[in-house]
């Protein structure tokens, strides 16, 4: 293994594809934004 740096160029490293291809990922992702929508909530609830 050499180490040289991988160069890539932007449309390369662009990625942002969310693969969510079995129902417990997609239960525990949808949960993660769920519970940062309540937190926000609460945040602007407490001030």
């Amino acid at each position: 293994m050499t180490d040289e740096p991988i160069h890539r160029t932007g449309q390369e490293a662009r990625g942002g594809d969310i693969i969510l291809n079995t129902p417990a990922r997609r239960a525990i992702f949808i949960s993660g934004l769920v519970g940062m929508v309540i937190l926000a909530l609460l945040g602007f609830a407490l001030v």
